[in-house]
């Protein structure tokens, strides 16, 4: 190492040691880091030592509640777990008798699909509503010294059949409540609880107690997000209306009167509590839909108060469906509940707003009871498509006949109009086209009426068939589930707006409405004059979109609705190219011409719709010419400044 190496070393040390001695803080700041260093340590003490006061009060508190809690039920705090099972040909319900309620339902003869496994190999013949930590209820009781909650208990089983039980726990010598269930033929649970010599533990007043029932809602079918979207807290107002939470974000909502029944529902199975005497008004519900990722649709909650009788002469009554969402079946239950009272649980089979309702309970769901008792699912769909086209027919013949008239007559109606090319002169051009229409007899209308017709119907089948279990497991063709969607082609991961996979119906579906479409512009576009047709052609390019945007909806959604609407459209596209294979235009204007020439010789006012249309266009026609001289008067008034 030479010497100016050593000597630079030598003052880089020097800086490095002033540079310290230059930053050390003076005698004043020691001191004041010295005190800040204290008061910082006193805080810490004290706050240290309230830290401790507090959790020995709350242990204080809980040791109180603890010893307060054994003095009532001093032998039902502890002891074993014993599961206890109910069945019947219809369901099994297994009990525990810590908490006293059910803790697993299994609902028999519906297939039980793991979701994990897209091929159904693992797939089980009964379907699991919910086990384990699933499903929590829990009733609470406010004594004058403590809270009485029933899922801390552990009742003694006595009674025990495949039907029956009755769950006793101790809460003192001469003191007891009591859980008696029994299970009816079908999937009805009824429940009593009843206290005792426990009547001095209550205020005197005390007339209510407290129930919470919280469910994490399975993923039973394959399809998460289309049966997410029937998930549903559903509830049954007193006064006879049913009402439910949304179904895509988290709601959370307070009753304002007294309520029947609260269902968990998802798409095709429900887990119902009801009540005898009513939950009281201010029952907080809540939905919180959950990830895909979680495998289960919604967290769902329920806080409600109902009738207690502390003295034990009226027992608290409820009743539990745990069962699928079938129409006829959910009628029934009514039949076998011991309450007397119009549950309407067919409500949680949703049919749609009011007139798509009444279409579907009053036509659909009759046609399809009767069909189903022969057909396979499949073939159900078919035949029902083709007796809504029967029953149609004659109104789209109409229809349609009424649009050939207009095409027939394009070569005419472009005569008449040809001299009103101007745009200043397009009402006089529209007022020209209704002579015309006048003089032939025919209503431009009357083209409408074909998607008018079929619009409630399509509706009221989107709502009926995707909430229909008799389709669920139902195999036919290449479908092997059709309440769910077939898929064609699957991936792991989900794209955006299309999800893992594609649905082979979903595009037969979108085929058909592109058919129907172009034979719908087809007959449009022979009919159109001036600068209809090209108006129509902008109207042609959003008509051709459609299937496109069809498809990113219902790729998601259940093959045996996109089949329905397959066949639907496919039908509608026959009967359009059959009745205009058939259509003799050169007839159909010498059938014209003659009714013009009646209509010539025996002239009558026009009337209807018809008539004002015309009298409105007459009325616009005057305005313009008004709004026409004033503004001319206004140009005159101008010039003469």
């Amino acid at each position: 190492m030479d010497k100016k190496t050593i000597t630079g070393f030598i003052l880089i040390a020097l800086v490095l040691f002033g540079f310290a001695w230059w930053q050390q803080p003076s005698k004043e700041q020691l001191e004041q880091q010295q005190k800040e260093a204290q008061l910082d340590s006193i805080a810490a003490a004290k706050k240290n030592a309230s830290q401790k006061l507090l959790a020995a009060k709350q242990a204080q508190q809980k040791a109180q509640a603890a010893t307060d809690t054994t003095a009532l039920f001093h032998s039902a705090l502890n002891g074993k777990a014993q599961d206890i099972t109910l069945k019947n040909g219809k369901v099994e319900l297994t009990l525990s008798t810590k908490g006293g309620v059910v803790r697993k339902a299994v609902i028999k003869n519906y297939v039980g699909h793991d979701i994990d496994v897209k091929d159904g190999s693992k797939d089980q013949k009964d379907l699991t509503l919910f086990s384990g930590n699933d499903q929590n209820l829990n009733f609470m009781l406010s004594a004058k010294t403590s809270n009485i909650e029933t899922k801390d208990l552990y009742f003694t089983p006595s009674n025990v059949t495949d039907s029956t039980v009755t769950l006793t726990a101790e809460a003192g010598k001469g003191k007891t409540l009591t859980l008696n269930y029994t299970l009816g033929k079908d999937y009805l649970l009824h429940m009593s609880l009843q206290a005792e010599g426990m009547s001095g533990m209550f205020a005197p007043n005390y007339n209510q107690m407290d129930i919470n029932w919280e469910d994490r809602c399975r993923q039973q079918e394959r399809g998460f997000m289309f049966e997410n979207r029937y998930a549903t807290l559903t509830y049954k107002k007193h006064d006879g209306s049913t009402d439910y939470l949304s179904e895509t974000s988290e709601k959370e909502e307070t009753t304002e009167e007294p309520m029947d029944w609260v269902a968990f529902k998802n798409q095709f199975f429900s887990a119902v509590m009801i009540a005898k005497d009513n939950f009281a008004t201010g029952a907080q519900l809540k939905s919180t839909p959950l990830e895909k990722e979680t495998k289960y649709l919604k967290q769902y909650a329920a806080n409600m108060k109902a009738g207690f009788d502390p003295t034990g002469k009226k027992a608290s009554e409820f009743e539990f469906y745990f069962g699928p969402n079938d129409f006829r079946l959910l009628q029934s239950v009514e039949k076998e509940s011991r309450f007397g009272k119009d549950l309407d649980m067919q409500r949680l089979v949703y049919l749609g707003w009011p007139l798509f309702r009444i279409i579907n309970r009053w036509f659909t769901l009759y046609v399809f009871d009767w069909l189903s008792k022969v057909f396979p699912m499949g073939v159900v769909l078919i035949l029902i498509t083709l007796l809504l086209k029967l029953i149609t027919f004659p109104m789209v013949k109409k229809s349609y006949m009424s649009s050939a008239k207009m095409r027939v007559l394009k070569p005419k109606l472009d005569e008449a109009t040809k001299q009103f090319n101007k745009p200043e002169d397009q009402m006089q051009k529209q007022q020209a086209m209704m002579q015309k229409y006048a003089e032939y007899g025919v209503s431009p209308l009357s083209g409408c009426l074909p998607m008018l017709i079929q619009m409630p119907i399509w509706i009221a089948m989107f709502n009926f068939v995707p909430n229909a279990i008799q389709l669920r497991g139902e195999s036919f063709l290449w479908m092997k589930d059709l309440s769910t969607y077939d898929p064609i082609w699957s991936w792991n991961s989900d794209l955006w707006l299309i999800g893992d996979h594609l649905s082979l119906t979903c595009i037969l579906f979108c085929g058909a409405n592109l058919l129907y479409s172009w034979f719908t512009m087809q007959q449009q576009k022979d009919q159109m004059v001036g600068q209809q047709a090209d108006q129509m052609k902008m109207m042609q390019y959003m008509m051709f979109a459609m299937p496109l945007f069809f498809f990113f909806m219902f790729n998601n959604y259940s093959s045996g609705l996109n089949f329905y609407y397959f066949v639907s459209l496919f039908f509608s596209a026959a009967i359009m190219w059959t009745l205009r294979r058939t259509t003799n235009d050169e007839k159909l204007l010498a059938i014209l011409e003659a009714h013009r020439k009646e209509k010539k010789n025996d002239p009558k006012k026009a009337s209807g719709l018809f008539a004002r249309m015309q009298a409105l266009q007459e009325m616009q026609q005057k305005q313009q010419e008004e709004m026409r001289k004033k503004q001319d008067e206004l140009n005159k008034r101008k010039k003469g400044l």
